[in-house]
């Protein structure tokens, strides 16, 4: 309790004055996008031991790519990593487990049925500029990303953390915003977000120069084998406007194959005894 006396509160009214004229009034909402984080998703055996495979595996890393969606052509513009294409059982099964669930949250509904999965590894003056994942994906409307991070600890580098921007909607369209959410590339865990959200990975530092300090990611992208939601699902709110956002980001053709060398792997059933979902809530007595 504070030892100070406290004046009651007095309502006060809001006059016409304090209110900006309509013509100054700005009707474009700014809308976040919406994003799904867990901690220790693998749990810390599983979790050293992928890591410790990242690390042992440097020599097989090459450059990261993008994908110019007017010209098709493939370069290093805007992006410094390291990337590996992987797959693993282990990592899918858990993905399979919690989808449900992040769909839930996220508000999404289409079906999701298949992965495209990369190592990343961003050491000194590594970044990934602004950019959809619409590249990486037949249909970008449906499709969800997800990042997990690794790292040693104590951490050895500094700055990599994820900005997912906001979508403005304007006069029928979307693009996104100047705001933006910022996210820590914390050991062991995941975050899943729309793949139409432009996001970036601002630089990171790695003091020692290591390739073992550096800041380790499986960078997953979740979709479906068909364009757009199903006709019986609802409208995804936001999802829609983000699909509209990223349109230009899309390639004009479907790559033949992803431009870092990842492959689909379809994703299992989630196990009814692991799945998870939302606790119940609580009620009042």
């Amino acid at each position: 309790m504070s030892g100070y006396a406290r004046e009651p509160a007095a309502s006060r009214e809001i006059g016409s004055e304090a209110l900006p004229p309509p013509d100054q009034w700005s009707t474009a909402p700014v809308v976040a996008a919406p994003v799904c984080r867990f901690e220790n998703f693998l749990g810390a055996e599983r979790a050293g031991t992928l890591l410790d495979y990242a690390i042992s595996r440097q020599a097989d890393f090459n450059a990261g790519t993008v994908l110019d969606p007017l010209s098709g052509q493939v370069s290093h513009k805007g992006r410094s990593s390291l990337v590996l294409p992987v797959t693993s059982a282990v990592f899918s099964a858990h993905l399979a487990d919690c989808l449900p669930l992040v769909q839930e949250i996220l508000g999404h509904r289409a079906a999701l049925t298949h992965t495209l999965t990369v190592l990343t590894a961003h050491g000194e003056g590594g970044h990934y500029g602004m950019h959809t994942d619409a590249s990486r994906v037949r249909d970008v409307s449906t499709a969800v990303s997800a990042v997990y991070y690794l790292h040693r600890e104590p951490r050895g580098f500094e700055g990599g953390r994820l900005r997912l921007y906001d979508t403005l909607l304007h006069e029928g369209g979307a693009r996104p915003a100047e705001s933006y959410r910022t996210i820590e590339p914390e050991h062991d865990t995941i975050v899943f977000f729309p793949a139409s959200a432009f996001h970036e990975v601002v630089p990171s530092t790695c003091p020692s120069g290591l390739f073992a300090d550096s800041r380790f990611t499986l960078t997953t992208w979740i979709s479906g084998t068909g364009s757009g939601p199903e006709p019986s699902a609802e409208p995804f709110g936001i999802w829609p406007w983000m699909a509209r956002a990223a349109e230009r980001t899309r390639p004009l053709a479907d790559a033949e194959r992803d431009h870092d060398g990842a492959r689909p792997i379809a994703l299992p059933p989630a196990d009814p005894a692991t799945r998870l979902t939302l606790p119940v809530p609580r009620t009042a007595p």
